[in-house]
């Protein structure tokens, strides 16, 4: 009798066991279907501008670009105001995902005008500038500048914002990153006669595509005195954690607008970051370490003949964000130069050279431009 019931119980299993692995089959299903709902939210909302855009144009600046007068510009990534020197990143290596609280976020964009202020360009070339993203708690930067640079009477620049990241959530890592409204903006004290984005191409595939980049170039067109030409400033970010593939069609995407401008005979600055060393440029003082994030390399050999393509590698323009830059030992840190111009031959260098700012308000180091437009050469 005892066997018997010993053999019943080995032939079906106890309920615990069964309602075990109903909760398993019923977490599995949910899983299943939230990731569902997640992908169809994503394309439903997903980002999806056209190839060209017309940009608008914060405040009107009545002064043309004048041949033979100096110009002084500068480029810096703001690293959405929370990569300060406190910041490390886990796509770099790091282990943070919120990188900053509010308070310092207030304070690196803070820093950052105030360093722009007192460098005083005629054009600031602006990249990860963020509006209502939770890694930048939901602070509008692009207003934020506009505030300080545009309604200041004794700065008064004029501005125009083209988003390279719109994103309704990115559920990836955990703790997931969130909304993210991000892009790039030009400043100028001269007039600027129209704005555009152009639509860079994306080498990333769905679903991953739902939740990345869709860079952009934003261009903008200055009038020149007494002349039919313009001056074409084209402000740039180009792919960072991609194979190599997405910052190579989008340095190609850029070159064919630059042949295309320069067969007007325009004058024509690109400046940003290029998330890729220039060939030209001597990076030997900065190895890549085993691990880090490694850069592409942007072949200059073509382009030198008929342009100018500039990178200062006496000061890093960035630093890898693997560990906090405060308190680590500088000297065995990896660095990177990855921020420059590209100028067309009718502009003349007068000066030029990345500004040291130790990395306290974001991973990067401002790069400053003196140069004319050149006389005869329109």
């Amino acid at each position: 009798m005892n066997t018997e019931k010993t053999e019943i119980r080995e032939k079906n299993p106890p309920k615990r066991i069964k309602k075990t692995v109903k909760t398993v089959i019923s977490a599995v299903l949910m899983i299943v279907f939230v990731i569902a709902v997640m992908l169809e939210v994503l394309t439903l909302t997903e980002y999806l501008p056209e190839d060209r855009e017309e940009v608008a144009i914060n405040n009107i600046g009545w002064e043309a670009a004048v041949p033979g007068d100096r110009l002084k510009l500068l480029t810096w990534n703001v690293g959405y105001g929370a990569l300060g020197d406190n910041a490390d990143f886990f796509m770099d290596g790091g282990k943070s995902v919120q990188t900053a609280d509010k308070e310092r976020v207030r304070s690196n964009l803070d820093g950052i005008e105030q360093e722009l202020t007192k460098l005083d360009p005629d054009v600031i070339f602006l990249q990860e500038v963020d509006r209502d993203s939770a890694r930048a708690h939901h602070t509008d930067e692009m207003i934020d500048f506009v505030n300080a640079f545009i309604e200041d009477d004794d700065l008064n620049y004029t501005s125009a914002f083209a988003y390279n990241m719109n994103v309704l959530f990115i559920p990836y890592p955990i703790p997931p990153i969130g909304p993210v409204r991000s892009g790039i903006m030009t400043l100028t004290r001269m007039h600027m006669a129209s704005a555009e984005r152009i639509q860079l191409p994306c080498s990333f595939k769905w679903p991953v595509r739902l939740a990345n980049f869709k860079r952009c170039l934003l261009v903008e067109r200055l009038p020149v005195q007494n002349s039919d030409k313009e001056l074409v400033l084209i402000n740039l970010h180009l792919d960072a954690y991609d194979d190599g593939k997405g910052k190579a069609e989008q340095t190609e995407a850029l070159e064919k607008i630059l042949e295309e401008e320069k067969s007007k005979g325009n004058y024509v600055i690109a400046a940003g970051d290029f998330n890729q060393a220039f060939s030209n440029t001597d990076v030997s003082a900065y190895p890549l370490q085993e691990g880090k994030w490694a850069p592409g390399t942007l072949s200059t050999e073509d382009l030198e003949k008929e342009w100018q393509c500039l990178m200062d590698s006496s000061t890093p323009t960035c630093r890898s964000l693997d560990q906090p830059y405060e308190g680590a030992d500088h000297s065995s840190f990896q660095y990177y130069v990855v921020d420059g111009y590209i100028l067309s031959s009718n502009i003349e260098v007068i000066s030029f050279g990345t500004q040291d700012e130790g990395f306290v308000y974001t991973d990067h180091n401002p790069v400053l431009l003196e140069c004319v437009l050149k006389q005869g050469d329109m």
